[in-house]
């Protein structure tokens, strides 16, 4: 007998179900599928593949089970044309002779149910709760999608009982999971617990876990439950409760009173740490208002009453000092806070608050003040320069000693930065020691710095940086004390320059009279003998010889004193001659005095200066230094070559160097360097050469507050270099 004429009575059942031949033809069907999947064709015979509203999947996977003649059946979930949901299942159909005929198709609309599991697991990713299964016949564990996301692992990813208790962390936590696991499956209890896994991340993390069991025959057969990430709520309950822990100690510890105040009722409550804070017995207590009202001093007692309405009416916080009084007539300083608690209408029905002894704080801030007014006297009134340096490096404030020594007035200081009046050579040194501090390497530091004064002049100190801490320890801002020393300074220069002065006169008075002694007793000699041999002398040939020698002698001495005479007056009568020279002008013009000179020799002179370099000098003694290095330059000139000189000068600071080189004979430094300027020291055999030209030129230089140097190489020429003051 055919299956399909045994299905004859499904248009009766209450599911949507309908039968196709091999032809797709619909033999029969029920009124649920009538209804869900309505016929809109005019015919009786209708193929399933033209019903618009079957989803095309399911006529695909009708047609393979037909061309296969596939007897498994099929289950899918598809969703149609009109969103809905559909769970289908094709099941083959037989003949009376066991031969495939056709498929029996049902559909349930399960788009609630789709809807309702769609809507749970969202619900559970947001919550972060998974499910599990441990089926003990079989020994498998079953995890949800949420529960491999909680525990960190792939999708594809297969726990096991051992895994899954491996994951809980080492200890405690493993042990507790093991016991509570154990216990459930013996005695069938349900657990809900609280504990750490490690994930497969090697993340911490806190996981509540719930559990409950299958018993059938008096054994368990199945364990299953929920599995929940929270870590972040665990984490902020550890938090409060310490927190909690810790205000309860903080409260006791420090003292702090908490208390209610219920508006309707005037009932008060008042923590131990209050009975304790008023030194009232907790018997004594009537929990009413008004025995706080009591305690409070007369003087201040309308003041706290008004503060109290006011919070109330106004429905803000509370914040008051006030004054009690003790049992034993002391009195003590009481500062209040609190907020006020209103109920679902907005009504003020509650003020909490929490009250402390500020007694010995408030005497502190009196102290504190006072010994501020006598610190800001201190720093106001002192003579040394102080100020308050931000860490950013502006000022906060200066005194007026600090004003006085830069130039500046208060409030132009204040508008200033530290570098804006530090000479650039010093702030890197003072930025490096301040680098320290605020690493916490140094608390204090003293150093020699130089500040610019308003009218640009340089002010010279002596600067000590000291840091200011927070209470908490951080650095606040630093204390400088700047020591204005330039006078100190300038007349140390002072000193320094006249010791230098009288060393170098008594180095030029002891050389001077060496040469004195030497030389006068030198000539003394000479003309001693001279004078003894004419008296002895008889023939009259050699005796005018002999007055010839006498002559010359006397004229030789006379040279000397004139010599003599002329170093006294350049060492002596320099500085009030001082004058503002043209150095082009004066070179230009030797040069000119010499020309016939310098033609003779072939020279060529090259002058390289600038001709408005203005310099200090007794134009005298400027003119006798160049004509005695143009007269040198072509006394000593080279046999080989004609004369060549290269005059030029370079600027730098006050200085004006000059550079005076030619290409002539040269001098062994190496040999004559050390006595070059001594006097009557020659070191080439030139008729004219008597050693007392390069002396007077160093006095002459030196006079003027100049230098001289010298370079050079034998046969190849010589430079000498001279500085002097620019004007």
């Amino acid at each position: 007998m055919s299956i399909l004429s045994s299905l004859n009575y499904l248009q009766d059942l209450p599911i949507a179900i309908t039968v196709i031949d091999l032809n797709f033809k619909i033999k029969n069907q029920s009124s649920a599928w009538l209804k869900e999947f309505p016929n809109d064709f005019n015919s009786s015979t209708i193929s399933f593949l033209e019903y618009h509203s079957i989803p095309q999947q399911v006529k695909v996977e009708v047609l393979k089970m037909t061309e296969s003649q596939q007897i498994t059946p099929l289950e899918l979930e598809v969703k149609n044309h009109l969103n809905s949901w559909y769970r289908w299942k094709l099941s083959p159909s037989f003949s009376s002779e066991n031969n495939f005929s056709g498929i029996i198709i049902i559909a349930k609309n399960i788009t609630e149910e789709r809807r309702e599991r769609e809507l749970l697991k969202k619900a559970e990713q947001v919550a972060q709760i998974g499910a599990w299964e441990l089926d003990l016949i079989s020994n498998k564990l079953f995890w949800t999608d949420i529960t491999r996301i909680i525990h960190e692992v792939p999708e594809d990813y297969t726990p096991t009982l051992e895994k899954g208790i491996n994951f809980y962390k080492a200890g405690h936590h493993r042990e507790t999971i093991t016991a509570i696991v154990s216990d459930s499956i013996a005695t069938g209890d349900t657990w809900d617990t609280e504990l750490i896994i490690i994930t497969a991340n090697n993340t911490e993390k806190w996981v509540r876990a719930r559990g409950e069991t299958e018993i059938i025959d008096g054994k368990c057969v199945r364990v299953y439950g929920t599995f929940q990430d929270i870590h972040e709520q665990k984490l902020k309950d550890i938090a409060y409760t310490r927190l909690a822990e810790r205000l309860k100690i903080a409260t006791k510890t420090a003292k702090i009173g908490i208390w209610e105040y219920n508006y309707t009722n005037k009932n008060l409550f008042w923590s131990d740490e209050m009975f304790d804070l008023y030194k009232i017995q907790k018997a004594d207590f009537d929990g009413h208002k008004s025995f706080w009202d009591q305690s409070l001093h007369p003087e201040d007692r309308e003041f706290c009453m008004q503060k109290v309405e006011e919070a109330f009416e106004l429905k803000k916080d509370l914040e008051v000092e006030f004054r009690i009084i003790l049992p034993n007539g002391k009195i003590r300083n009481i500062k209040s806070v609190a907020y006020t608690e209103v109920d679902i209408f907005g009504d003020a029905k509650k003020l909490v608050g929490a009250n402390w002894d500020v007694t010995e704080l408030i005497y502190t801030q009196l102290q504190l003040t006072k010994s501020e007014e006598s610190m800001q006297q201190a720093f106001e009134n002192s003579s040394v320069g102080m100020a308050l340096i931000g860490l950013e490096g502006n000022w906060i404030d200066v005194n007026s000693s600090l004003c006085t020594s830069v130039g500046y007035s208060r409030e132009e200081m204040i508008q200033k930065k530290i570098i804006e009046v530090t000479h650039p050579h010093d702030w890197t040194k003072d930025s490096h020691f301040i680098k320290k501090m605020h690493e916490g390497q140094l608390t204090n530091y003293t150093i020699d710095k130089r500040f610019f004064h308003k009218d640009g002049t340089i002010v010279n100190a002596l600067l000590t940086v000291t840091t200011v801490h927070k209470v908490n320890g951080k650095l606040s801002h630093f204390i400088a004390q700047v020591i204005d020393v330039t006078a100190m300074i300038a007349s140390e220069n002072k000193t320094k320059a006249l010791l230098e002065i009288t060393k170098h006169q008594n180095e030029s008075l002891l050389n001077f009279a060496h040469i004195v002694s030497h030389n006068l007793r030198s000539h003394s000699t000479n003309l001693s003998m001279l004078t003894n041999f004419l008296k002895e002398e008889t023939d009259n040939g050699e005796k005018v010889n002999l007055e010839r020698m006498l002559s010359d002698a006397s004229e030789s001495l006379s040279e000397t004193v004139h010599h003599l005479n002329e170093v006294v007056h350049i060492t002596t009568n320099t500085q009030e001659n001082l004058s503002n020279v043209n150095l082009f002008d004066s070179i230009t013009r030797v040069e000119k005095n010499i020309l016939a000179l310098l033609k003779e020799k072939n020279a060529s002179c090259k002058i390289l200066v600038e001709k408005d370099v203005i310099i200090k000098a007794v134009p005298a003694y400027l003119d006798s230094i160049l004509l005695n290095l143009f007269t040198n330059s072509v006394k000593y000139s080279s046999q080989e070559r004609n004369l060549e000189i290269h005059i030029k000068n370079k600027i730098s600071n006050n200085q004006v160097t000059l550079h005076f080189s030619d290409n002539g004979q040269g001098i062994d430094l190496k040999r004559h360097g050390e006595k070059l300027f001594g006097m009557y020291k020659t070191f080439h055999n030139h008729k004219d050469a008597k050693g007392i030209g390069l002396f007077i030129t160093k006095n002459q230089v030196e006079a003027m507050n100049g230098s001289i140097t010298v370079h050079s190489t034998v046969n190849k020429g010589t430079t000498f270099v001279l500085t002097f003051e620019k004007a």
